[in-house]
């Protein structure tokens, strides 16, 4: 397409929205096209599989674009609609359905629609995907990672639980992970012998998707899952947040050769931070392993729970319940 047709096509508009991009054949040179000729023309360019997108406008875009990822809504942008009360008050809810817009606002159909969005979603969308050629191992794949929630994932383990390589277990799990399904914390290892180096950890972007997954709706008070839910939750909830205000942080989890452990390290202008994840306040009285304080000395330690919840994952923080 030339640039004359380009032009005559966007006409007086300042802005070109365009939806799944990322099927559109060469849409890098054509978006270089569009920004080079017709410079005074905003382009926004979405695509579901930002891999996939980003493969193909990388290279003829480079210096012409920002990219942003959107994810499921947060916390902080809940509060923002409604309030604090109201919201800290539906975490519970949360942890079961998530967050995802159409869940949000379907409040009695929020099963329904999470039943439709993993069909249409994971099994659909991103099973079309080129390196996609075993969906029934797939399948079993998201089932495994959903019932690991906040335990450390072998995938020499889960290939042979679901009968794949390692290999094809990890291809598999990067392209859940920039599809936005899923997120993986390394393990942290600096100055301590016994410190595991090469370990992962996986979570869900949006818990009802994963609970979809594994077919449980349960209410939280009554599940055995109930602190993985919620270390899950509060490590999303707590990633989103540092994304929407820009921040530059680091984020591990650690853990021995002697099975000591921390749930979340995160490192920000050379200031470590840990944190430990309670579903029930009344067992917070919990301290930061000895090792990691000694090996670590500046280092904080904090235990979130529901109580104090709203420090952690609300960008300005220090905010007290009514």
């Amino acid at each position: 397409m030339t640039s004359t047709r380009i032009r005559n096509l966007i006409g007086n508009n300042k802005w070109l929205v365009i939806d799944e991009a990322q099927r559109i054949p060469d849409i890098g040179i054509r978006l270089k096209l569009i920004t080079d000729q017709v410079p005074d023309v905003q382009v926004v360019a979405t695509g579901s599989s930002s891999f996939e997108l980003a493969a193909q406008v990388n290279e003829p875009l480079t210096g012409r674009k920002r990219e942003f990822h959107i994810f499921p809504l947060s916390y902080q942008e809940m509060v923002n609609d409604t309030n604090l009360l109201e919201e800290h008050r539906m975490i519970p809810h949360r942890m079961v359905y998530g967050y995802y817009p159409e869940v949000v606002t379907s409040p009695g159909d929020e099963r329904e629609v999470l039943r439709e969005l993993s069909n249409s979603y994971l099994y659909k969308d991103i099973l079309s995907l080129d390196g996609i050629n075993k969906p029934d191992k797939l399948s079993l794949l998201l089932q495994a990672l959903a019932r690991q929630i906040g335990e450390q994932v072998s995938y020499n383990e889960i290939g042979q639980l679901i009968g794949l390589n390692p290999r094809t277990v990890e291809k598999y799990v990067d392209v859940l992970e920039k599809s936005f399904i899923i997120f993986r914390l390394g393990s942290f290892s600096r100055n301590l012998r016994n410190e595991l180096k090469v370990s992962r950890k996986i979570y869900f972007w949006d818990l009802g998707i994963r609970n979809a997954i594994i077919a449980n709706f349960q209410q939280v008070e009554t599940r055995m899952d109930s602190g993985a839910l919620w270390e899950n939750f509060s490590i999303a909830e707590r990633l989103k947040m540092l994304n929407i205000t820009g921040s530059f942080a680091n984020q591990w989890f650690w853990r021995t050769q002697q099975q000591q452990e921390i749930d979340y390290v995160e490192e920000e202008n050379g200031e470590l931070s840990t944190f430990e994840f309670k579903w029930n306040p009344r067992k917070a009285n919990v301290r930061q392993p000895v090792t990691f304080a000694k090996g670590y000395p500046d280092s904080s330690f904090t235990v979130v729970t529901p109580d104090n919840i709203d420090d952690f994952i609300l960008a300005d923080g220090n905010i007290l319940l009514p």
